[in-house]
C-alpha cells in the first residue's frame, strides 16, 4: 500500500516515525504562506479568549503555526523506530471526528484544520512533544511549562 496522506495511515498494521514524518512532510507542503497567513488572521480572532491573557495567547499560536509547518517542511529526520499504530490511528481519528464536528461551525476554516492536524501529528509523534509550545497560556494563570511525552501513551 502507498501512503501518501495522513488518512492513508488509518488501514496500515504498522508505520515508521521517518515514514509517517514523510507524509506530514508532503502535506504540509499543500499549504501556502497566504494559508499560513490566513490561518494566523483566525487565530488573532480571539474574542472569546479572556482579556487578561488574551495577548500572550495570541503570540504563543502565531508564533506556533508559523514555525511549527515551516519546520515541519524542512525537517529531515533520520529515524526508523517503530511508531504504536493504534496510538496514531486513534490520534488521526480524533481529529477526523473533530473536523467532522467543526465543518458546521460558523467560521470553520479546512486549511486552518489541516494546518492543526499536520501540527498537533508532527509534535506529538514525531518530537514527542506538547503541542502547545512551552509557555503558551491557559486560563486560571496556568501555562505549558515542560515538554510532555506522547499524550496517548497510557
Amino acid at each position: 500500500m502507498i501512503i501518501k496522506r495522513i488518512v492513508d495511515v488509518l488501514p496500515v498494521d504498522d508505520i515508521n516515525r521517518n515514514r509517517f514524518q514523510k507524509i506530514l512532510k508532503n502535506e504540509s507542503k499543500l499549504i501556502s504562506l497566504q494559508d499560513v497567513m490566513q490561518a494566523s488572521l483566525l487565530i488573532k480572532d480571539a474574542r472569546y479568549v479572556q482579556e487578561s491573557y488574551r495577548k500572550e495567547y495570541l503570540k504563543a499560536y502565531t508564533l506556533a503555526f508559523i514555525t511549527r509547518i515551516k519546520e515541519v517542511k524542512e525537517h529531515e529526520l533520520i529515524d526508523d523506530s517503530h511508531l504504536d499504530v493504534h496510538e496514531v490511528k486513534e490520534a488521526i481519528e480524533l481529529l477526523l471526528e473533530q473536523e467532522k464536528v467543526a465543518v458546521g461551525v460558523d467560521g470553520f476554516d479546512p486549511v486552518f484544520f489541516q494546518i492543526y492536524k499536520i501540527i498537533f501529528l508532527y509534535t506529538t509523534f514525531i518530537l514527542e512533544e506538547a503541542v502547545h509550545l512551552v509557555g503558551t497560556p491557559f486560563p486560571g494563570g496556568f501555562q505549558v511549562n515542560m515538554m510532555a511525552k506522547n499524550i496517548f501513551a497510557q
